[in-house]
C-alpha cells in the first residue's frame, strides 16, 4: 500500500512529531511505501491568491474558482500544487495529521486543502442532471482511495462525549471528514483520536504509541465509515435533502448522513 501522510505541526519535537515516526515506522514494517507532506518545512504557502494560478492576469478580479479551474486545465498551476497532486495520484490511502485547534485544522493545512483541490480536480466535476447532482459524496477523483484523520486533542475524551461541552468527536470532526474527504470521494476511515495530548506524561505516551500502532497495523482491514452516498437515491435532486423514510427515526443533523 502508498501512504502519504499530510503533516502540519511546527515542531518536531511535538507529540505529533513523535506521533509521526512511529506512523512512519510501523507501515514501513508492514511493507508500506510511505511519503510525508511536512507543510511546515516545507514552508507551504497557505494562502491562495492571484500568483496561485500563472495564466491570471495580474490585478483582474479574482473568481477563485473559475481561476483554479482555468489554471488546473491549462496546466498553468503553481509547482508546489503540482507535486502535491502528484503525490495524491500515487498514493493508495492519505493520512491527514495534526493538532486539533480551535476545533479545526490548524490554518496551514486548511491551505493546503484551499490550493491542492484545484476545481475540475477534487470538486467541480461530473454530470449535473435530473438523476447526478456531481461526482462527489461517494464519487469523485479520489474514488477508490481511502483518507484518515490523526488528530491531537488537547481536552479529556469526556469533553467530547454525547454530553460532552464541546460535543461529540465526531460531530466536531465531521466537516473534516465528510466535507474534505468524502466530498471528492476518499472512502473515510475511522479517525486516530489523541486526548489531554497538552499534560500527556511520558508513560501515557507509550500507551498512546501502542494504541497507534495498533490502529495503522490494521488499517488495510478497517471498514471505512457508512457514509451515504449522494447519488445512490437517498437523495432528493437538485434539492441535496434527504428523502422522506430514509435515516432513524428521530435523527438528525450530521447524524442522517451516516447509514446505520
Amino acid at each position: 500500500m502508498k501512504v502519504l501522510i499530510v503533516f502540519a505541526h511546527p515542531d518536531e519535537r511535538s507529540l505529533n512529531g513523535s506521533l509521526l515516526k512511529v506512523s512512519v515506522k510501523q507501515l514501513e514494517d508492514d511493507g508500506h511505501e510511505v511519503k510525508v507532506s511536512d507543510l511546515y518545512r516545507m514552508k507551504w504557502k497557505a494562502v491562495i491568491d492571484e500568483d496561485d494560478f500563472l495564466n491570471h492576469n495580474k490585478g483582474e478580479r479574482l473568481q477563485v474558482a473559475a481561476a483554479s479551474g482555468g489554471a488546473f486545465f491549462n496546466n498553468k498551476l503553481t509547482e508546489d500544487v503540482v507535486q502535491e497532486h502528484e503525490k495524491l495520484q500515487w498514493a493508495d490511502t492519505v493520512i491527514f495529521q495534526f493538532p486539533m485547534w480551535w476545533f479545526q485544522m490548524p490554518a496551514i493545512l486548511k491551505g493546503w486543502v484551499d490550493r491542492v483541490y484545484s476545481l475540475g480536480y477534487a470538486c467541480g466535476v461530473g454530470e449535473h442532471n435530473e438523476t447526478k447532482w456531481g461526482d462527489r459524496y461517494g464519487d469523485g477523483f479520489f474514488k477508490g482511495k481511502r483518507g484518515m484523520l490523526m488528530v491531537t486533542i488537547g481536552g479529556p475524551v469526556s469533553n467530547y462525549s454525547e454530553r460532552g461541552i464541546c460535543g461529540p468527536i465526531d460531530d466536531v470532526l465531521f466537516p473534516i471528514n465528510h466535507g474534505i474527504l468524502y466530498y471528492p470521494g476518499f472512502s473515510v476511515l475511522p479517525s486516530f483520536k489523541v486526548f489531554k495530548s497538552n499534560t500527556m506524561t511520558s508513560e501515557v505516551y507509550d500507551d498512546w504509541a501502542a494504541k497507534l500502532e495498533e490502529h495503522l497495523h490494521n488499517i488495510e482491514n478497517m471498514v471505512p465509515i457508512p457514509y451515504r452516498s449522494q447519488n445512490d437515491g437517498d437523495y432528493s435532486i437538485p434539492s441535496l435533502e434527504m428523502k422522506p423514510g430514509f435515516g432513524k427515526p428521530g435523527a438528525q443533523g450530521f447524524s442522517l448522513h451516516i447509514d446505520s
